[in-house]
């Protein structure tokens, strides 16, 4: 695996869960000031 690959791969690893964790975080928001 070339570096490239790795800096993506590491990338991927730390933002899906954090692109995820963020998209939770704002429906609960959205549903918390809509009811």
């Amino acid at each position: 695996m070339n570096r490239t690959a790795l800096v993506v791969f590491a990338w991927l690893w730390v933002g899906l869960p954090l692109a995820y964790g963020l998209v939770e975080l704002i429906r609960k928001v959205t549903a918390l000031f809509t009811g």
